[in-house]
């Protein structure tokens, strides 16, 4: 339980300051201006905070900068969508770099949605 609550603290946190690719998301993503989709951001699930959450499709968008092409980020990584996985969540994983082109990042999770 105790767990739960610091996780749930640190999402409120970790709302605040997003990064330009967060940001460039959110402001598609927000009060369903994909496909009609609800997403919510930094939103905690076990003990892991997702970047962004659709529970209707039940997808996890996570953004991934240069630090999760580490060994260690990357096994982190496999084992948090193992997680997810096993609780019927899938994970997308967008570069950074693809925000750099909003419409296209935007294009591809749409995709994605309607594919589910």
């Amino acid at each position: 339980m105790r767990t739960q609550s610091l996780t749930l603290k640190r999402a409120k946190r970790l709302r605040k300051p997003l990064t330009s690719q967060e940001l460039a998301l959110w402001l598609r993503l927000k009060n369903r201006q994909l496909g009609g989709f609800k997403f919510r951001r930094q939103h905690p699930i076990g003990p892991y905070i997702l970047d962004f959450y659709c529970a209707e499709a039940r997808l996890a968008v996570e953004i991934d900068g240069a630090a999760h092409s580490t060994a260690d980020q990357i096994a982190h990584d496999q084992r948090r969508d193992a997680y997810f996985r096993e609780r019927g969540i899938e994970t997308l994983r967008l570069p950074a770099s693809l925000l750099k082109e909003p419409n296209q990042a935007t294009t591809h999770l749409l995709d994605v949605l309607r594919s589910r």
